[in-house]
């Protein structure tokens, strides 16, 4: 192998070595584009990942604000916990209980009441029309969920 690189002109080595100088940079410039736009990525992700939306309905968990159609509405701390549960797992259907354990940091106490309640608030204040809800639709016999059609 020394015998093969001593036999190497100089001028060839020379130009090997400029070659994977300028190869190098090269790859260290994409990479580091690479790793740019991966970090990008990250901050799209977070920002989509805090912000929920359905049709006319934008839930921002990080501000924990929600609007519909563009107007801003005004939830108790209940009320978002309990719409941003459901939305958080569009389809899926959950019992009174179910959401009452997900959202209440005590024992649930045999009342479908209080749930009910907060139901019928939350679809007062971002149903288009209550009597016919879009996003809480509720499982008779079951509980509710948030439309997964939306």
């Amino acid at each position: 192998m020394i015998e093969k690189m001593s036999q190497v002109p100089n001028d060839s080595l020379h130009s090997l070595k400029e070659l994977k100088d300028e190869l190098s940079e090269l790859l260290q410039g994409e990479i580091s584009s690479l790793i740019l736009n991966t970090d990008e990525l990250d901050e799209d992700y977070t920002v989509s990942a805090n912000v929920l939306k359905f049709n006319e309905l934008e839930i921002n968990a990080k501000n924990r604000t929600v609007q519909e159609s563009g107007r801003a509405i005004v939830l108790t701390p209940k009320e978002f916990e309990i719409l941003y549960f459901l939305a958080q797992n569009q389809g899926t259907v959950f019992t009174k209980e179910q959401i009452y354990n997900a959202v209440w940091d005590e024992d649930y106490f045999l009342s479908d009441s209080n749930i009910m309640a907060f139901i019928r608030k939350l679809r007062k204040k971002i149903e288009p029309n209550p009597d016919e809800p879009i996003y809480i639709i509720t499982i008779w016999g079951v509980g509710y969920k948030f439309n997964d059609n939306l």
